[in-house]
């Protein structure tokens, strides 16, 4: 009997089988923040821009979606109008949602785990987003811990990121990671950046300079057949930094809300980043879009020194 193959669920754009057939530099994206990230139209304009950005920079984006019974390895620009129309009506896609939503064919936005599998499972070794998921607040007691993190743990493809989402326990997610055995690299900063701003107060495990040496530390971790994945944590600009006490104060209000209205699990997230966007009157919404695309460049600098 033949064995099964993963491959069977994949779906490839042409556009990234022919770019992954002739080693040109990809980046993979995630379609949860489409989806369930930013209110329409801005998701499809965010998206557009975050995959525009990549090509700028000098490598193909690679969006990534669980349609028609397939994981679909890029999106076209009417894909990407569906999921974010859609919104919170598509199902958000992790690890353990993935055999479920493919056997039944359902419509779904990929989460970082999901999207860091469906990457892995093309051959694309790195992936940028907004922030991980992580430990969150109060774990203690409702051992609430992002499947992200296991992923990352398994998985080995690297993410760019700003850090973990703000709404988290920031302390205990790099606790995890460490426990794990997955390397923090702080680009260009000592600090692990806090998502809307620059600084958490928390250290990294080293920091890289530039683009070249983040690849470098990538191709010498396959070589030596590491498992799991690289958090690559790129702070947001400076200019676009939200205000630390603003974006405190609203993530403490948002937690207290949805603690109150017990709003757990899958929900939480959207909920808080929606109540964190409201109470600072689109603040946070505007620091978010501008650390995806800040993300996005640097993954794409990234994926340009891997192929060369």
């Amino acid at each position: 009997m033949e064995k099964p193959s993963p491959a069977a669920f994949l779906d490839l754009a042409p556009e990234v089988a022919q770019a992954l057939a002739r080693h040109q530099p990809v980046v993979a994206l995630e379609s949860t923040i489409i989806a369930h990230g930013m209110p329409y139209p801005r998701n499809v304009e965010t998206a557009l821009l975050v995959e525009a950005t990549v090509r700028q920079a000098g490598a193909i984006p690679v969006t990534i979606a669980v349609m028609q019974g397939k994981i679909k390895i890029g999106l076209s620009r009417a894909e990407i109008e569906l999921l974010g129309q859609s919104g919170t009506a598509v199902s958000k896609i992790s690890r353990r949602d993935l055999p479920i939503a493919l056997a039944r064919r359902i419509t779904g936005a990929t989460t970082v785990a999901a999207t860091m599998i469906g990457a892995h499972l093309a051959g694309i070794p790195l992936f940028a987003t907004g922030g991980i998921g992580g430990v969150h607040r109060g774990a203690a007691q409702t051992f609430d811990i992002s499947a992200d993190l296991q992923e990352l743990a398994q998985t080995p493809v690297a993410v760019v990121c700003a850090g973990a989402k703000s709404i988290l326990d920031l302390e205990l997610t790099l606790e995890y990671l460490e426990t794990f055995g997955v390397p923090v690299l702080g680009f260009q900063t000592t600090e692990f950046p806090a998502f809307f701003t620059r600084h958490s107060g928390l250290p990294v495990d080293y920091t890289v300079d530039s683009p070249a040496e983040a690849a470098q530390i990538l191709r010498t971790k396959k070589q030596l057949n590491l498992r799991g994945g690289v958090v690559i944590a790129n702070p947001i600009p400076p200019a676009a930094e939200a205000d630390f006490y603003r974006i405190d104060l609203a993530t403490r209000q948002a937690l207290g809300e949805a603690d109150a209205r017990g709003i757990k699990g899958k929900a939480i997230t959207p909920f808080l980043l929606a109540k964190i966007e409201e109470l600072t009157q689109g603040a946070s919404l505007e620091a978010n879009i501008q650390l995806v695309l800040n993300n996005a460049r640097l993954a794409a600098e990234i994926a340009r020194e891997l192929v060369g």
